[in-house]
């Protein structure tokens, strides 16, 4: 069994690598997070798809591609979410780039069937 995830990011003109590594972070981190909840004192993510199961277990297999658009970036998260897939939209709050202006920053969606994600993903430029 194979299971990755990927993150979406969109393209600035300038950014610094250190943000947009910090951006696919929060979009890896948000996208497997979605996957659990809060049971107690605990934080729980079932292992009951094989496909989490095995990402969890296994090299935590990532690829990284573009977009150019916030609606790109918005019409991707939507597509996973409609598809049932683990997924996150990422927001920066602006404190150190973007002149303190929220803005879209990235998606990330999985760990899930690398199937069902490249029927989202499958068009996009690595980044």
């Amino acid at each position: 069994m194979s299971s990755k995830q990927v993150l979406v990011m969109k393209k600035f003109q300038s950014l610094r690598h250190g943000k947009y590594c910090a951006q696919a972070s929060h979009a890896s981190v948000g996208a497997l997070l979605s996957l659990g909840e809060v049971v107690g004192d605990n934080f729980v993510i079932p292992l009951t798809d094989p496909f989490v199961k095995d990402w969890i277990t296994g090299s935590f297999a990532k690829i990284t591609l573009q977009v150019d658009t916030d609606q790109e970036l918005i019409d991707i998260y939507v597509a996973a979410q409609d598809a049932g897939l683990p997924t996150a939209l990422i927001k920066d709050v602006g404190r150190t780039e973007f002149g303190g202006v929220p803005t879209l920053t990235a998606v990330g969606i999985g760990p899930a069937d690398p199937v069902l994600i490249n029927k989202i993903t499958g068009s996009l430029k690595l980044f």
